[in-house]
Formats: structure tokens, sequence, C-alpha cells
């Protein structure tokens, strides 16, 4: 009998500044991509892959996506919970001050609510558990928002190459960690920078390369592009909910 899935942490606290001019009255797991919350969107990419239990730490609005998930019509077995974290609560906080809730939990994946993309979330998975770190956090090379000119020797432009790849990896916004990773996180921590810098210090950080689609709705034309690619019928990312 295949093991379990563990549980998802979707952080759905944060104010979402860059895309206020969208809606100031609407967190930004809630801003809609084809009509359905972004978030909507990260539970399915989760449940294609056979992930059940989702916990979301919500915050800033937080009534409001109590109310989107009490309101949808989940598939069968997906269980649902949300905690709040608090309004202006950094993310290595909110995550601490989820623990008392993955106290019986092993290991769990965590999530933004902004980000989607084509990744193998069960590939991820069995990577974590394969290597036996403490935490893996999945990378992309995202692609420039400028086009590029090669250039020679003296100066002459040689050629051009419109918004290639980036050459550097970044941060997907997709993890497994075994609860001993908890312990990297302190008050007010930014889970971004020093948590996962002394995870990484400590030889207890790996990677996992996704080659594939990615995209996260940082500002106002990232939801621009996020619609157009749904609404044209070319959204690559997989989600059972569609």
């Amino acid at each position: 009998m295949p093991e379990p899935k563990p549980t998802v942490v979707i952080l759905c606290g944060g104010r979402g500044t860059r895309i206020q001019e969208h809606s100031a009255e609407t967190p930004k797991p809630l801003i809609e991509i084809g009509g359905r919350a972004i978030v909507w969107h990260v539970i399915g990419m989760y449940r294609a892959h056979g992930f059940q239990r989702f916990l979301l730490l919500i915050g800033y609005r937080g009534e409001q996506v109590r109310a989107f998930v009490a309101g949808e019509s989940w598939p069968s077995g997906v269980v649902i919970d949300c905690l709040d974290t608090g309004t202006d609560t950094a993310t290595g906080e909110r995550l601490l001050r989820a623990a008392p809730a993955l106290a019986r939990e092993e290991r769990f994946c965590l999530a933004y609510a902004d980000g989607v993309a084509d990744i193998d979330l069960a590939a991820l998975l069995a990577h974590h558990r394969c290597h036996g770190a403490a935490a893996t956090m999945a990378v992309v090379r995202p692609r420039l928002p400028f086009g590029v000119a090669r250039l020679g020797g003296s100066g002459a432009v040689l050629a051009f190459s419109e918004k290639p790849r980036s050459a550097l990896w970044v941060n997907a916004g997709f993890f497994c960690f075994e609860r001993s990773a908890l312990a990297a996180l302190e008050p007010g921590s930014v889970l971004e920078r020093e948590p996962l810098e002394r995870l990484a210090a400590g030889g207890e950080l790996r990677a996992y390369r996704h080659e594939g689609f990615w995209e996260c709705m940082d500002t106002y034309k990232d939801w621009i592009t996020l619609n157009e690619l749904w609404d044209g019928g070319r959204a690559p990312w997989v989600s059972e909910l569609n």
C-alpha cells in the first residue's frame, strides 16, 4: 500500500502589495486566474499528484480565505484547514506558528499561494525522501524580462536573444521539509533568508531542478500573462480540479 502523502502547507497570509493595483480588497491568494482563485490552482496542482491534506496559513483578510475554502466543492477526500498566523507576520514565523498543527507530521510540503508550474510534485517529494537532508527546495531558471544582446570583444553587437532563461537558479516556491527543519525558524524570521541559509550552511538543504514551466504572480503584468495562457487553452500547469 503506498505511503500517504504528507500535508501541504500553503503560505496565504501576505498582503501582495506589488499586485494591489489589481484589487486592494482581495487577498493575493484569491486573485483569480481564469475565474478561479490562484490558490485553487495551487491546490489542484498538488491534487493531481496525489496530495489530499492542506493547511492554509492565513493572515491579511484571512476571513475571505476561510470563506473561500468553506464555499468550494472540493473533491472527496480533500481536507483543507486554515490557521490564522497574523496579519503582518513574516513567512518564517508563520511556519513557526504552524508547528503545533504539524506536531504529528514526520515531514510536510510547503508552497506559496501565488506560483504555478508543470512541476512533478510527487517526484519532488521522492527526491526529498531519498537524499536524507532536512529540506528540499525546487529551483528554476526563470526567463529574463528583457531581450539580451550578445557582444563581441570590440563592443560590436553580434546577436540578440529574446527573453532567454537566466543562467542562475532561483527559489521556485515548492519545498519539502522534515519536521527537524522547523528548528531553523525563529520569531520574526523570513523563511527565505536566515532559516534557509542556516539549513544550507549545515548541509541540510538540497535543490530539485525544474526545467519546465514556472510563473509567479508577483505583479499585474504576471496576472495578465497567466490569464492569457488560461484563456487561450495554453496553461501548462496541471490541475486535477479543472
